[in-house]
């Protein structure tokens, strides 16, 4: 296949996806649970915590950074940290704990009632994310999962649950972006913006 249409197969995929995505009620309501989520932890002084694995590690960091900086108006910055970050606590909570125990030791340590998890995992498998939202239910903290494919065991574990439709982890991925931008900007627009 050449590179062309490479790139055509994976537009149309990314495309087909946004589509089935659009067309789910529940998803669409599900994600409106979510953006309420979190606009109500603000409201009340909490803050955001967010974590991921690879690409969605780096997702996470994407998407603290947008709520502290800013996505689409200037405005004051938003509380939000990705616990994908600092490498002596990932490498400590690793060594002394092990992987899966990365980010649920940081939210048993750091947050609070008040404050909101979001886990991104595209397969709704990774252990360390359903540790960590595990942790947010004995601390009363809400809990949402961007997830892909049926939603995995974080389907079940999360108290809010967004399912990207798709197979390819890319795809999911993709739409795990055009969910965290819209998140941010429905944020931004009820704290700051009145819209």
């Amino acid at each position: 296949m050449s590179p062309k249409d490479r790139l055509k197969n994976n537009l149309h995929a990314s495309i087909a996806a946004k589509q089935d995505f659009l067309a789910n009620a529940a998803e669409i309501e599900a994600f409106n649970r979510a953006v309420e989520v979190v606009v109500n932890a603000y409201r009340n002084g909490g803050r955001l915590y967010i974590a991921g694995n690879g690409g969605s590690a780096a997702d996470a960091q994407h998407l603290a950074a947008e709520f502290v900086s800013k996505l689409a108006r200037d405005r004051a910055p938003l509380p939000a940290e990705a616990l994908t970050t600092d490498s002596s606590i990932l490498t400590a909570i690793g060594n002394d704990y092990g992987f899966d125990e990365i980010f649920s030791r940081q939210i048993a340590g750091k947050a609070r009632k008040g404050d909101v998890f979001l886990g991104i995992t595209t397969s709704g498998q990774s252990p360390n994310i359903l540790k960590a939202l595990a942790v947010c239910k004995t601390l009363g903290v809400p809990s949402i999962v961007f997830c892909g494919r049926d939603g995995g065991k974080a389907k079940g574990v999360a108290d809010h649950c967004v399912i990207a439709v798709g197979e390819a982890t890319s795809t999911i991925q993709e739409m795990h972006i055009v969910l965290a931008h819209t998140l941010c900007e429905s944020v931004e627009a009820a704290m700051f913006f009145n819209s």
